[in-house]
């Protein structure tokens, strides 16, 4: 169970009410209430801001999903955030991700990308988790490959999915025991990722 109570959903406040089906009324989200609004509809101002967020830089920033959903399992790995990599495992095969690259990332390694666009994703997504920063290289290639927008858009993901990741391990809400895309938690000084260093 998580730290903290999860609201029920039939019996909300009316400005919860609002919020959830605002969330709901979102296409790709079939109706659902994914977990992190869950966890945050004690602050159903915060919520409502938050899933429009979510909504815009899932469903429509300017990358493919298949690389927005790379992005977003390079992140999970990062934070061993267990929910977040159950969540979106499927998504991102189903979107075209190759099993070994996806294979790969869930240990912590890197994978010998086949698509360009991918290892350029993993490049500058790993770094801006492991250094905090960029190099002037890796971000002149992620420019070049994916447009001002496209950087903009990719930078944003990560951010958003971090905070997600954040609240999903803070009040620690978990997949089932037996879920079929599980995450084995490894610490930093285990990650077999190339150094981000090496990206210059």
């Amino acid at each position: 169970m998580p730290r903290i109570p999860l609201p029920d959903l039939e019996r909300l406040t009316p400005e919860a009410q609002v919020v959830v089906d605002s969330i709901r009324k979102t296409g790709a989200r079939n109706g659902r209430v994914p977990a992190p609004y869950q966890l945050t509809l004690a602050n159903p101002e915060f919520t409502n801001v938050w899933q429009q967020m979510g909504g815009l830089l899932r469903y429509r920033n300017s990358l493919p999903l298949r690389l927005s959903e790379l992005a977003i399992l390079i992140t999970a790995r990062h934070w061993n955030c267990r929910y977040e990599w159950f969540a979106h495992a499927p998504i991102g095969l189903q979107e075209g991700l190759p099993a070994d690259v996806v294979e790969e990332i869930r240990w912590g390694r890197t994978p010998e990308f086949n698509q360009s666009d991918e290892y350029q994703i993993f490049k500058y997504t790993t770094q801006l988790h492991e250094r905090k920063k960029v190099t002037d290289l890796v971000h002149m290639e992620t420019l070049s490959a994916f447009g001002l927008k496209g950087i903009v858009d990719l930078t944003a993901l990560v951010g958003y999915y971090t905070m997600v990741a954040m609240a999903l391990n803070a009040h620690e809400f978990v997949p089932p025991e037996d879920a079929e895309h599980s995450l084995p938690d490894i610490k930093p000084d285990e990650y077999r990722f190339t150094a981000s260093e090496n990206f210059v």
